[in-house]
């Protein structure tokens, strides 16, 4: 697979990544995860040459990590892991901590947990209005002189914030939700970024799902949080969306493509600064997703897939909460 440099600090990824969250938590149910299948699965996505691995440490809450790290022993070298930070599930629900007592704690947990020596790519999960973010960053600073940290990254930040940020330590990547259905970060994230030199890493780059033509009001199971805190997938905005990806599924089948792979080669040709990370906790999807970084399309085939997809057609919010995301 063809590799892409995230940052001008010097962090060379796959062009595709992974997304470890779906092995350990939130989409399906306990019953539908495999740690043996998830574990298998990384396997193959070293094999096919995917070398980025992104958890965090809410997910789970910390089990993502620990199994993560299970499956990296004797692989360290393969793979650049990405893990995350100031997210923090309670009985209440969750808090962001940007604290940098708080980032020195958590990224020693992160190494323990993951059974590392070193973070490649440290973010701030997302940003914490009451701390400046020059402290959180000048912490995660710390972690890069000690040489627990690589690279660091913020994810879900702002335009402003990326600025200030970028300021104290130079940020190598920002990671957010991009994807057909969501395209917000094109206003004024992707060109501040770019005139930072920040690497982009897309998560979601298949809308929860949405986007690959499995979806309909059947399929998700009862414990799937997509059904009850995502906009999107709620009874009255579903029927809309699956709608747009069937045309979007019959585009890829005129070209011998899944959904899928149509969708990550769009994302992959809004620039060579970006990474999608599309997670799944299966063999076969790896196999699929992969397969995107070989498709080429043409000017003319990104304008009938943007015609096929239209923003302002997609029913529902992306997040259930988007005062919580940074602008």
């Amino acid at each position: 697979m063809d590799h892409r440099t995230l940052g001008t600090q010097g962090l060379e990824v796959s062009a595709i990544g992974l997304g470890c969250m779906g092995m350990s938590d939130f989409y399906g149910t306990a019953e539908d995860r495999s740690e043996g299948e998830a574990v298998a699965t990384i396997d193959r996505a070293a094999e096919l040459g995917i070398t980025l691995l992104d958890t965090a440490d809410m997910y789970g809450p910390f089990t993502n990590e620990e199994l993560v790290g299970r499956a990296l022993t004797g692989r360290r070298d393969q793979f650049a892991v990405a893990t995350k930070f100031g997210l923090v599930r309670g009985p209440d629900g969750q808090t962001v901590n940007g604290r940098p007592e708080y980032v020195h704690q958590a990224c020693e947990a992160s190494l323990r947990r993951l059974d590392i020596d070193t973070i490649d790519l440290y973010y701030q999960h997302r940003v914490d209005r009451s701390v400046p973010i020059e402290e959180t960053v000048g912490a995660m600073a710390e972690l890069v002189a000690a040489g627990k940290v690589r690279y660091i990254g913020l994810s879900e930040a702002g335009a402003a914030t990326i600025r200030r940020a970028h300021a104290v330590h130079p940020v190598t990547a920002v990671q957010s939700e991009y994807s057909l259905f969501t395209r917000d970060v094109e206003e004024s994230v992707l060109p501040t970024i770019r005139e930072l030199g920040i690497g982009f890493v897309a998560y979601s780059p298949l809308g929860r799902g949405m986007l690959t033509g499995s979806v309909t009001a059947g399929t998700l199971p009862d414990g799937d949080i997509r059904r009850t805190s995502f906009p999107r997938f709620a009874v009255d905005n579903l029927g809309a969306n699956v709608a747009i990806a069937n045309r979007l599924s019959a585009l890829a089948a005129e070209r011998g493509l899944t959904a899928a792979q149509l969708a990550l080669s769009w994302l992959l040709h809004r620039g060579a600064d970006i990474v999608p990370i599309p997670g799944t906790k299966r063999r076969s999807r790896v196999d699929e997703n992969a397969g995107a970084a070989d498709v080429n399309l043409s000017p003319s085939d990104v304008d009938r897939i943007d015609e096929v997809v239209r923003p302002a057609e997609v029913r529902g919010d992306r997040h259930w909460d988007m005062s919580a995301i940074d602008r």
